[in-house]
């Protein structure tokens, strides 16, 4: 789809970050925050200028060193802890029609402390407002991992009340015959100006949703830690060492090996791993305590169940406990890089 409509990235980063100092400019993975929103911008194929709007000189440098522009400064009065979005864009948007005359037709708000995105996503979105200059708003949203039926409000006087009262006794209900929810995830909003002019308003009245897989959003030192990480995966070049019974393989209690399954779930995994241009490693301490050979069973068992690998080393010394420096949470591959 071919479209000359005005289409406005806007990056709201403002300086005073308290939960983590100078968020939207520390460095991860060898570049600022604020660089990886102006990059997915760049990266569609509709959005046709990008600006930051921030308090700060030192951040417009660093805006305009990544391909963004920052035509004014944002005044202090929206850049304070408790000053909404609607005022930030409602500056953003005045000032450059009243000193440029330009009004865009879609606004994309990108923020800057969600450094992943696809940005065939954004692009997905924005096709759903030029599809129907009805919709007002496109937001992304994630399915909801705990069930809000199930939720409740605790009052004063002890007595609990259901969050949600449009099912009789939901509460009582298995999950899987409740409604899907789902919550903003923030990482991509989409929005008509009109909607601020006249609704006061960042969504108006009809707010379509764009269902993504969960991206990350920084907001505390732990998370630029696990962020950084997960980006060096990505980036390849990395070794990753798997025991397999347990963790390729459903453990076999009775030690027969031969008749062991596969954990579909970690072979994928494993194999976008090695599709990354990661080093896998397997290895096995079957045998070690019988003292036979299973060597070819499991390279036949790996063939078998399609595990892309380099290396597969047999025996490991027989513990009851295991300390590694580099561990990596096996919940932490699931949700990271499962399906």
């Amino acid at each position: 789809m071919v479209t000359e409509k005005k289409i406005l990235a806007v990056i709201p980063a403002r300086s005073g970050s308290k939960s983590v100092k100078n968020k939207n400019i520390r460095m991860i993975n060898g570049k600022p925050m604020l660089a990886y929103s102006i990059e997915h911008a760049k990266a569609s194929r509709y959005i046709n200028r990008i600006i930051v709007t921030t308090d700060s000189e030192e951040y417009a440098a660093i805006a305009r060193e990544y391909g963004a522009e920052t035509p004014f400064i944002r005044p202090a009065e929206y850049a304070t802890d408790t000053a909404l979005d609607i005022d930030v864009f409602r500056h953003a948007l005045s000032w450059l029609r009243d000193h440029e005359d330009y009004e865009p037709d879609i606004v994309v708000q990108l923020r800057p402390t969600d450094p992943f995105r696809d940005a065939e996503d954004i692009d997905k979105m924005i096709e759903l407002m030029l599809e129907d200059e009805t919709v007002d708003a496109v937001r992304s949203i994630k399915e909801n991992e705990v069930v809000p039926h199930k939720m409740w409000y605790l009052g004063e006087d002890g007595l609990i009340e259901p969050i949600l009262k449009d099912i009789p006794e939901a509460y009582n209900m298995p999950r899987q015959e409740l409604p899907k929810t789902y919550y903003q995830n923030g990482n991509v909003d989409l929005l008509r100006p009109s909607n601020i002019w006249n609704y006061n308003s960042m969504t108006g009245k009809k707010i379509k949703g764009y269902v993504m897989k969960e991206m990350y959003d920084v907001d505390s030192e732990k998370d630029f830690d696990r962020v950084a990480e997960f980006m060096q995966i990505k980036e390849g070049g990395r070794q990753f060492v798997f025991d397999i019974d347990g963790v390729i393989a459903l453990k076999r209690e009775d030690l027969d090996y031969g008749q062991a399954l596969p954990n579909e779930r970690m072979i994928s995994i494993v194999n976008r791993l090695y599709d990354m241009g990661n080093h896998i490693v397997l290895f096995t301490a079957r045998g070690y305590v019988t003292g036979i050979d299973w060597k070819v069973t499991t390279e036949r068992q790996m063939k078998e169940w399609g595990v892309k690998y380099h290396e597969l080393k047999m025996g490991k010394p027989n513990a009851d406990f295991y300390i590694d420096d580099k561990f990596l949470d096996m919940n932490f591959l699931y949700k990271e890089f499962g399906d």
